[in-house]
């Protein structure tokens, strides 16, 4: 695998620190995805679970949006992959793109970085999440969470897949 991680730094500010720790979340998903075919990517965990690579790019790519955004910065744009079936960014991937699937979830980084620069940490979502206020820095914060339990996952069907383990 390649990994051009950068290794989040032991010392900086508050924004340095929790921004380099979610790039580095962000790109272990990456890393963790690099040089599978696209039947690879769709190669689902074990039944009943529907959990794929690609379904977690595509999730990542919905919950980026999600956060950054409609509750941060309270942008009316749709929800990604959501139809009647709450999990299709998970269930709908046997004929989902994989070139799509990483192009949305690179764009939605992208937007939520720049975003993310421009918000102070203390600044309070626009939209309530859950019937609650979150703040600029709680949503960093469950991003590296929400990352960091989803690269787990991507850990287990990546080893499950050919073998590659890695931190």
């Amino acid at each position: 695998m390649i990994d051009n991680r950068v290794p989040p730094p032991f010392l900086g500010d508050e924004r340095a620190v929790l921004n380099n720790w979610l790039d580095w979340h962000r790109e272990t998903l990456a890393v963790k995805c690099a040089g599978l075919s696209e039947e690879q990517l769709r190669l689902r965990s074990a039944p009943p679970s529907t959990l794929s690579l690609l379904g977690l790019v595509r999730h990542m790519a919905h919950v980026e949006r999600a956060w950054f955004r409609r509750v941060l910065n309270d942008e009316d744009v749709p929800l990604l992959y959501k139809t009647a079936d709450p999990d299709a960014d998970f269930n709908d991937v046997d004929t989902a793109s994989s070139e799509e699937a990483f192009a949305t979830w690179r764009a939605e980084v992208e937007h939520a970085r720049k975003l993310s620069a421009e918000v102070p940490l203390d600044a309070v979502g626009k939209r309530q999440r859950h019937g609650k206020d979150c703040s600029h820095r709680w949503i960093l914060v469950h991003m590296i969470e929400e990352y960091a339990r989803h690269n787990g996952h991507a850990d287990l069907l990546r080893e499950r897949i050919d073998g590659v383990t890695g931190e």
